[in-house]
């Protein structure tokens, strides 16, 4: 193993050693392991479907299966078909059946125990003759019901799947943005990227027309899909990037050949850290929860928007630390020991640079999944942006505002939401003094 990568093994080494050194990170890392098991194994943890029947002799698994109907032969010939979505599971009789640990879907309705039953009030249930009885233990609610008798718990299961994959997702965009535009910022400058003028005013040129074609153009294309489907937008997005790139790279592949007229020959710069600077002070400039909430409010309710809208508004931070990070390792000799040997510039970056100085950007990174999940919250909880039958913990918390007395549908879910705020928090902190030389003992 050569010095370079024993000196950058034993770094991550400390740095873990660090990590552990700090007991409430090391145990919110644990617990947030066990919610990413939860949000994985939901449909199992928590379904009205059993995971297991026998029923007149044939074996199924409603849980587990994909099939829209099972088709069941009886003793005198007759076929009965049971629909899956439809079927009162826990009103028939079978001869083996094993239900999952919370027998409930978190958007099925219990006609008996509607109107908000606490975890404490009498819960009734329906037998499988008709005859209504106090409710078993096996199926009780156990953090209580809402309005329409959807049960808490198995809202909470499948809500942690929702905030954890918002918050994974949105600063996966988010630090892909702010990685690239931030090492860009800070290894090239306002001098050290340099084109001939013809080249330069071309590729301006480019961006501008790519800009009105995929974008002004096709504003009411764009328009009509954000209010439409996700996957509409996506495709109608992706085609006018396509047609923005498209643009680029032609006018600037015409610009190599207009650098070669004696007019256009000079060599100029590229201020890459003025432009990169100048789009954080704007976003920066706007208050960005309100810029959320705005554009949620008029694209069509769905999880890949709310993702998409979080990731786009949250780079900035990132960018700013990778920034200062490039700007101070550019400078130090192993970057002009790479340089002198003719590697390329971006692969100095990324295979020089970027890996010593994303360890602030993680940090980052950690505080900003925490800050996207209270985002989707509070979208949720003012019933923007997540489709209506999306069950989310901010949707969870916004029922318990239509009835004070449930107590339940805030307490369980505000615990939820305080608890992985708190986690991601912690990992962060512990992350931010791992990664600090100055911590070093």
């Amino acid at each position: 193993m050569s010095e370079n990568q024993t000196t950058h093994t034993s770094y991550y080494t400390y740095a873990w050693k660090q990590f552990r050194s700090h007991k409430p990170a090391l145990v919110s890392l644990y617990v947030l392991a066990v919610l990413v098991v939860i949000a994985i194994l939901a449909p199992v943890i928590a379904n009205e479907k059993p995971l297991y029947v026998r029923y007149h002799g044939e074996t199924f698994y409603p849980a587990l299966s994909w099939k829209k109907q099972f088709v069941i032969e009886g003793e005198n010939g007759k076929k009965e078909i049971i629909q899956p979505d439809i079927a009162e599971w826990k009103r028939m009789s079978f001869e083996k059946v094993i239900w999952a640990p919370i027998p409930y879907s978190p958007e099925k309705t219990d006609r008996l125990n509607s109107g908000y039953k606490s975890p404490q009030d009498e819960q009734l249930f329906m037998r499988a003759d008709g005859n209504i009885v106090p409710m078993p233990s096996r199926f009780r609610h156990i953090m209580g019901t809402n309005s329409l008798g959807e049960d808490v718990l198995s809202g909470l299961i499948h809500g942690t799947r929702v905030s954890l994959s918002i918050g994974c997702i949105s600063m996966s965009i988010a630090a892909l943005l702010g990685i690239l535009l931030g090492a860009a910022a800070g290894y090239f400058g306002d001098t050290r990227l340099r084109t001939t003028r013809g080249r330069f005013w071309s590729t301006i040129f480019g961006i501008a027309v790519g800009w009105f074609y995929g974008f002004q153009v096709r504003a009411f294309v764009l328009r009509d899909a954000l209010s439409g489907r996700e996957g509409n937008f996506l495709l109608a997005i992706g085609l006018s990037l396509i047609i923005l790139v498209s643009c680029i790279l032609a006018f600037s592949f015409l610009g190599k050949w207009l650098g070669k007229l004696p007019v256009l020959r000079t060599q100029v710069h590229i201020p890459v850290d003025n432009i990169v600077s100048r789009t954080i002070e704007i976003l920066h400039a706007m208050p960005t929860f309100v810029l959320i909430l705005t554009v949620a409010a008029i694209a069509r309710p769905s999880l890949t928007n709310v993702m998409i809208i979080i990731g786009l508004t949250s780079w900035t931070g990132i960018a700013r630390l990778v920034r200062a990070e490039l700007l101070r390792i550019r400078g130090l000799e192993y970057i002009q020991a790479a340089r002198s040997l003719g590697f390329g510039e971006w692969e100095i970056i990324f295979r020089h640079a970027l890996p010593n100085a994303i360890a602030p950007a993680l940090v980052s990174i950690a505080f900003g999944i925490a800050s996207a999940i209270l985002t989707e919250s509070s979208l949720s909880f003012l019933g923007i942006g997540v489709p209506s039958d999306t069950v989310t913990w901010g949707s969870l918390v916004n029922d318990g505002r239509q009835q004070f007395n449930a107590w339940w549908l805030v307490v369980f879910p505000g615990v939820a939401i305080f608890m992985t705020v708190t986690m991601y928090n912690l990992i962060g902190e512990a992350m931010r003094d791992a990664f600090d030389p100055r911590q070093k003992k």
